[in-house]
């Protein structure tokens, strides 16, 4: 990794698995484990906690537990995590307008761009 270049910096950050969908996930409101569990479908317990572990390390979550009987712990973006946000939701717009669930509709959209479009 180019420690000189934030495009890698921030690559570093976003790239490992389930991230960017924890983020996205979080940027609502703040969410209990299990509810986080439930909107990632197929990640493990074990995943979602190391992943939620490693935010917190970097300074994108932060977790915050209620002095409650059961105890309630939920997680939640910081100012870091939520700065994040916009890059996600660019990349939602790209894949809605380039990456289509029909492959048969790639080809039409890229066929029917042009730069004036952008």
């Amino acid at each position: 990794m180019d420690i000189e270049c934030p495009v890698c910096r921030t690559a570093e950050v976003i790239s490992g698995k389930w991230t960017l969908l924890i983020i996205r996930d979080l940027a609502g409101a703040p969410l209990r484990f299990c509810e986080l569990e439930r909107s990632l479908t197929g990640i493990s317990p074990r995943t979602l906690s190391l992943r939620l572990r490693a935010l917190e390390d970097l300074g994108i979550v932060v977790r915050e537990t209620h002095p409650e009987v059961p105890p309630r712990v939920e997680y939640a973006l910081t100012d870091k995590g939520r700065a994040l946000v916009p890059l996600i939701d660019d990349m939602r717009i790209y894949g809605e307008r380039w990456l289509p669930r029909d492959p048969s509709q790639a080809a039409a959209g890229a066929a029917g761009s042009s730069l004036a479009a952008v």
